[in-house]
């Protein structure tokens, strides 16, 4: 292969670790939320019998 196709592809694979790293970081933030709501909210024991 030559160089300008490995240069690419090392690219390439640097972008898709950034999209990767982003979306981890994404889900652990939605996560950190929806655990801190539910310690300061609190869950209703009678709506979630209901359930």
């Amino acid at each position: 292969m030559s160089a300008q196709v490995m240069e690419n592809f090392y690219k390439a694979l640097e972008l898709m670790g950034k999209g990767m790293l982003g979306i981890f970081v994404v889900i652990l933030v939605i996560t950190l939320v929806v655990v801190l709501l539910t310690k300061v909210g609190g869950v209703n024991k009678k709506a979630s019998q209901m359930e």
